[in-house]
């Protein structure tokens, strides 16, 4: 038994913060940033009137009515996120409250920007038992709220997002297969929020010395993210016995264009397979995944072979192989609306 993704949702706020408006704040150009990024744009929550679980509510809502899926027979629901709505009680209580998932028990897990990669994993262990046959994985980060907007390392890469998918049993062959998932704790402050948690409690100081706001060292960070993704997909790779020619798609995480080609270049897979979409979100930690595979879902095929790759805080990264499976037939409204949309952008 195989776990095997049935449907996709995806949410972005309407906001968007492009990198002209970045570069009337702090010392860059629009030009610096997407040359070192790739980023052009990002969507940013509202500050008062949207939490992470809205976003992720609304990527589940988005799901369950564009494939007709019955919420109340939705089991379980993991969120993947870093930036909570509190750090008590769990995040994924609100989104199932919010989206209707009445009959699921719901649990939060950070791994940071490979949360979404690791839950995934956890979901479908959870199917292969036998024990369950319907999980929501929600990858869903409100990246704003801990982003210092007068931080130039920081503040040109991220944004806020959501992506959810549905996992079904299925004894097709289709779906998850063998995965590298991996962690390295000495990396911690290389990139990580100082303050705030059990360590270092929320206090005056902490806030005047600005350490409730996301800290990363760039280019240690950006060369161990190469390393290590290009090491898990040559893994992941070899432990699932297939080849690099036998790759029909790359999903990789979205931090940073220079970074996606380096790890393409690395396996010398050709950047025509790898999907990328960093350019009109940034980097939306958690969802950076299930945000591609809602973007780039209808060039998926039954049985193409998809590789999944993350790197994030913690360190942690991964790899994994996904074998497309067969997906719930669309709501004929939301073709005709998403047929429309594409023309409007077109026009």
């Amino acid at each position: 038994m195989k776990a095997a993704i049935t449907a996709v949702g995806g949410f972005v706020p309407s906001s968007i913060l492009n990198n002209k408006t970045i570069s009337e704040r702090v010392e860059t150009t629009e030009e610096w940033i997407e040359k070192r990024t790739g980023i052009k744009e990002r969507r940013i929550a509202d500050r008062e009137n949207q939490a992470v679980s809205d976003l992720a509510a609304e990527a589940v809502k988005n799901l369950l009515e564009n494939y007709k899926v019955n919420p109340l027979e939705v089991e379980v629901l993991i969120l993947a996120t870093a930036t909570p709505d509190h750090i008590l009680t769990p995040t994924a209580s609100k989104v199932c409250e919010k989206s209707g998932l009445l009959n699921a028990f719901g649990q939060d897990l950070n791994a940071a920007c490979s949360g979404f990669l690791f839950a995934l994993e956890t979901a479908s262990a959870m199917i292969e038992s036998g024990r369950y046959q319907k999980i929501m994985v929600v990858g869903a980060d409100k990246m704003s709220s801990i982003v210092d907007y007068d931080d130039r390392t920081t503040c040109i890469l991220f944004g806020d997002g959501a992506g959810a998918v549905l996992l079904e049993n299925t004894e097709s062959g289709y779906g998850l297969q063998k995965s590298v998932l991996r962690t390295d704790g000495t990396g911690t402050s290389s990139l990580f929020v100082p303050a705030g948690g059990s360590a270092v409690p929320a206090s005056m100081s902490s806030i005047l010395h600005r350490q409730h706001y996301l800290k990363q060292d760039g280019s240690f960070v950006f060369k161990k993210a190469v390393e290590a993704m290009s090491s898990a997909c040559a893994q992941a790779l070899e432990l699932n016995s297939i080849d690099k020619e036998e790759v029909d798609w790359v999903v990789p995480h979205q931090a940073n264009l220079r970074i996606i080609n380096a790890v393409s270049n690395a396996l010398d897979i050709s950047m025509e397979k790898v999907k990328v979409n960093i350019e009109r979100y940034g980097n939306t930690t958690s969802a950076t995944i299930p945000l591609c595979l809602w973007d780039f879902k209808d060039d998926f095929k039954t049985g193409q072979n998809i590789l999944i790759t993350t790197f994030g805080a913690g360190f942690s990264w991964g790899a994994t192989c996904l074998k497309w499976g067969t997906m719930r037939e669309r709501s004929i409204v939301t073709q005709k609306s998403e047929k429309t949309e594409a023309i409007e952008c077109l026009s």
